[in-house]
């Protein structure tokens, strides 16, 4: 049985990356030597590399802007710690938008740094909505925002103009929609949600902004250092760096961000227009602020979750239940989950809305 794998991360990925990763796992660019092995400065390497670090900048439409693409180790959680290492001043003050557990995460990082202002949350309200109306200091060093929160189903729709550095995680919705990507000055991603396997992190950094702060950096978290090192100041995750080049070639043939947007709105206004016509459920994020990556949504009556969840379990379904800080249910829909996984999970959601109703009686 095909499964439809809605699973929040790692994550679903085509099904050629998966065809042409195993067959470089055998035999890499016919060298007769598997991608496992091959030195990371061996010429064929270096070649994947480059072409995945460019590639990544012709995608986002900063190629010649002054940025650089970097593929780390550590995850977006080690970013957390290198952003205020590289930007935030002796004495200086950060700004944080508190969106959900990981803007969260990151905001504490920061404080361990210094002065750290908090310029809005939706934490009382479960993180159910993102912010509005915020003021940013102007004395701030750099903004920091997350761009989707996997956990409660929100994402950004419009970000703030601003006069200093705009930092934004976009782990879970990079390469997902079109925005002005010259807006932001560092984005970083985990690669585990829309490019690749776990084990890589992709930095995106405009240089210009590196070298201000006066701080002396650790050499493995100073941006400046792994950009002069282009990407291998020390040994980098080969294989999912490898992994993420095919996705991002796949995207690319798709006709890029451009067209998977289209594929991702018609994924998304798909399952939400049932989550709101069916009865039995509701959604879970203020509806200006739902994810398109990202859906989540409740039974209205506990009582059906069993069917519910045997029903989607067998039509092939995996990796659906909400996170426990939610409950219920997440359908993440990351770039390549096809509308027809979509449309399994719809026609479930409808068969349980008829299961359940009561006959009408005769006369």
């Amino acid at each position: 049985m095909k499964k439809h794998n809605y699973s929040a991360g790692p994550c679903i990925l085509p099904q050629e990356v998966f065809e042409k990763s195993a067959q470089a796992i055998l035999n890499f660019n016919n060298s007769g030597l598997s991608l496992l092995e091959i030195s990371h400065r061996s010429k064929d390497f270096v070649a994947v590399m480059d072409e995945a670090r460019a590639i990544v900048l012709e995608l986002l439409g900063l190629e010649g802007k002054g940025y650089q693409a970097l593929f780390l180790a550590g995850g977006a959680s080690l970013e957390f710690l290198m952003v205020p290492y590289n930007l935030l001043k002796e004495g200086g003050k950060a700004a944080y938008l508190d969106t959900g557990t990981w803007a969260a995460a990151a905001i504490k990082e920061a404080q361990s740094f210094g002065n750290t202002t908090i310029v809005a949350s939706s934490k009382e309200e479960n993180y159910n909505h993102i912010p509005k109306g915020y003021t940013v200091p102007a004395d701030a060093d750099y903004f920091h925002c997350t761009s989707n929160n996997t956990i409660f189903g929100t994402q950004m729709k419009e970000f703030p103009s601003l006069d200093m550095p705009i930092v934004c995680d976009m782990s879970s919705d990079i390469f997902s929609r079109q925005l002005d990507f010259s807006k932001f000055d560092i984005i970083y991603a985990g690669a585990q949600k829309n490019m690749g396997p776990a084990g890589t992190t992709l930095v995106v950094i405009k240089e210009e902004v590196l070298g201000k702060n006066g701080r002396n950096i650790p050499s493995m978290l100073d941006y400046a250092k792994h950009i002069k090192a282009e990407s291998m100041y020390n040994t980098p995750p080969v294989f999912p760096i490898y992994a993420s080049l095919l996705t991002l070639q796949w995207l690319k043939n798709l006709g890029g961000i451009a067209a998977i947007e289209k594929i991702n709105n018609a994924k998304a206004a798909l399952l939400y227009a049932e989550i709101d016509r069916n009865p039995l459920f509701k959604g879970a994020a203020a509806v200006e602020d739902r994810s398109n990556m990202n859906a989540t949504f409740l039974l209205n009556d506990e009582v059906h979750a069993a069917t519910f969840d045997a029903m989607w379990k067998a039509a092939g379904i995996s990796g659906l239940p909400g996170h426990r800080s939610v409950g219920g249910y997440r359908a993440s829909m990351y770039n390549a989950l096809p509308l027809e996984s979509v449309q399994v999970l719809v026609d479930v959601m409808k068969e349980l809305e008829k299961s359940i109703q009561i006959p009408a009686l005769s006369n």
